[in-house]
């Protein structure tokens, strides 16, 4: 079992920022990425970026030149460094894991989430 925990999340004016952070921990094998994804109220889940252990990231356009995903694989902790926050930023953000167990089945894990309010 893999148990991811968020934090970070809080009230911030339009134009400030937050740093979200992810701890995974339990049994954990062969990760392919860490993601960030977000759930305003009334709207889908949408991708917001992702990481591998080798570096390698990747940004939903909506907040690529404003987020900044980063990891410290020794520590299974991927952060979220939001910039320039709008509005419509807000939502609750959610980390996820993809990884491969043992036997090779891939297998995905969802934190709790944390609450971002972007407001004046």
């Amino acid at each position: 079992q893999v148990q991811l925990v968020e934090s970070g999340g809080g009230l911030v004016l339009p134009g400030g920022s937050l740093r979200l952070s992810c701890a995974a921990s339990g049994s954990i094998f062969n990760i392919d990425h860490m993601a960030w994804y977000r759930q305003a109220p009334g709207k889908q889940r949408e991708y917001v970026a992702a990481i591998s252990p080798a570096g390698t990231t990747n940004y939903a356009d909506s907040v690529k030149g404003r987020f900044a995903i980063s990891t410290d694989n020794a520590k299974n902790t991927v952060w979220l460094q939001m910039n320039s926050l709008k509005p419509e930023d807000a939502a609750v953000y959610y980390c996820k894991i993809l990884m491969y167990d043992p036997t090779n089945i891939p297998c995905n894990y969802w934190g709790q989430g944390t609450q971002v309010t972007v407001s004046s």
